[in-house]
């Protein structure tokens, strides 16, 4: 039997881990090589400071400084993995502390990839302006309570700890280069390590434990019972699969699109909990923003706004929440996304 299980390991589950690793890797580095040369020429032009000082009074609101605004702008625009990229290069110069990180990193989590994630909504039968204004509005409002909660309290005040910095050195573009070298080496490992502990979440079957605790939950949430074990697939594993299985299901007419809206809302702002959550902690952020917050702010909110739509008529659903031209999918299928 342990043979067994030492040639599967080796046989299988090894190599598609390492697969899984370098596709992964590649998908990120295509993604973020333009972002850093963006950057890099938007620092050379003197561009920063400017764009910095536009997002000030929203900065402000949360407790961050200017810089974070762009660490923030690139995860809307791209994703987790390139605001990090950012946030480790300008991290340094600021002295910050865990609750401003945990702050940041609350709103990324609830508020990126949003040129991607809005068209599986809007796919699904979400307006997208409304989809767009449910992501970054919520981010603000949680990442202004969570700052002001900390605040008050006095917690997570410490200056955080680092994994990984930019070294100090002259400011050449070979130099410039050495150090994205060194910060794509970092990524790899990062990644390695993520990959390998969700492999292993998923081999003791920690799902299952989560569908087990979401299920009553999103009973009384009000989301109905042909959208629950989709919802909890989006929930665990991320956007792209249950918004991607909520499609078809929408265009089958399996799912009202109440239930289609809701299970959109609470997918938006709470998705892929494992993986995302991991990936943000590695900037030194804490578990009681980016988890117990989100959730709770997340399935708050999806408990108001489903009681608020019982008391709308379907006609306003249809001309302001729901996007009646989802039927124009069926003949496209699902959006196959990571």
């Amino acid at each position: 039997m342990p043979h067994t299980l030492a040639s599967q390991f080796l046989n299988h589950t090894l190599p598609s881990l390492a697969r899984e690793i370098f596709e992964v890797c590649l998908l990120l580095f295509k993604l973020m090589i333009p972002v850093l040369i963006i950057v890099k020429a938007l620092e050379a032009l003197g561009a920063i400071p400017y764009i910095s000082v536009a997002l000030e009074p929203v900065m402000r609101l949360v407790g961050l400084p200017e810089s974070m605004g762009l660490v923030w702008t690139t995860t809307l625009l791209t994703n987790i993995y390139g605001g990090m990229l950012i946030f480790f290069q300008l991290a340094p110069q600021e002295s910050l502390t865990v609750a401003q990180v945990t702050v940041l990193s609350s709103m990324m989590l609830i508020a990126h990839s949003l040129p991607l994630e809005l068209r599986i909504t809007q796919k699904a039968g979400v307006r997208i302006m409304v989809a767009l204004l449910i992501r970054i509005i919520s981010a603000l409002l949680l990442g202004a309570l969570l700052h002001w909660s900390y605040q008050w309290g006095g917690w997570l005040q410490q200056p955080v700890e680092l994994i990984w910095q930019t070294p100090a050195t002259d400011s050449s573009l070979l130099s410039w280069g050495i150090n994205q070298l060194k910060s794509f080496v970092m990524i790899i490992l990062i990644i390695t390590v993520l990959m390998s502990l969700l492999r292993f979440l998923r081999w003791i079957h920690i799902e299952r434990l989560m569908i087990w605790l979401l299920q009553p939950l999103l009973r009384i949430l009000g989301i109905g019972p042909q959208a629950t074990s989709l919802t909890i697939i989006g929930v665990t594993l991320g956007l792209s699969f249950g918004g991607g299985l909520l499609i078809r299901e929408a265009q089958n007419g399996h799912i009202s699109g109440k239930d289609c809206f809701s299970a959109l809302c609470l997918l938006s702002l709470c998705h892929s909990v494992i993986e995302d959550t991991l990936l943000v902690m590695t900037l030194g952020a804490d578990l009681s923003g980016v988890l117990w917050a989100r959730l709770a702010f997340s399935l708050i909110f999806v408990a108001i706004m489903t009681r608020w739509l019982n008391h709308t008529s379907d006609a306003f659903q249809q001309r302001w929440l729901l996007n009646s031209s989802n039927s124009n999918t069926r003949k496209e299928g699902p959006m196959n996304a990571n």
